[in-house]
């Protein structure tokens, strides 16, 4: 797939682990672990904006887009 997930890269930059990441965004660790790894099919826009608000960054900071061509 040509979306890169780089929230891991964010975290990290960040120095936030994913147990505070969590907390901050309301949202399970099994499904911020799918999003981090890549496995996800889909993000809500409201997901996407309360990891943004909590690692301080735009959604381009988090996804990225490679051309497989």
């Amino acid at each position: 797939m040509p979306i890169i997930v780089n929230l891991d890269v964010m975290m990290a930059k960040r120095k936030m682990s994913l147990n505070e990441l969590s907390a901050k965004v309301d949202l399970t660790l099994s499904n911020l672990s799918i999003l981090k790894t890549g496995k996800a099919k889909a993000i809500r826009f409201s997901t996407l904006d309360a990891i943004c608000n909590a690692l301080d960054c735009q959604p381009g900071d988090i996804l990225e887009f490679k051309d497989e061509g």
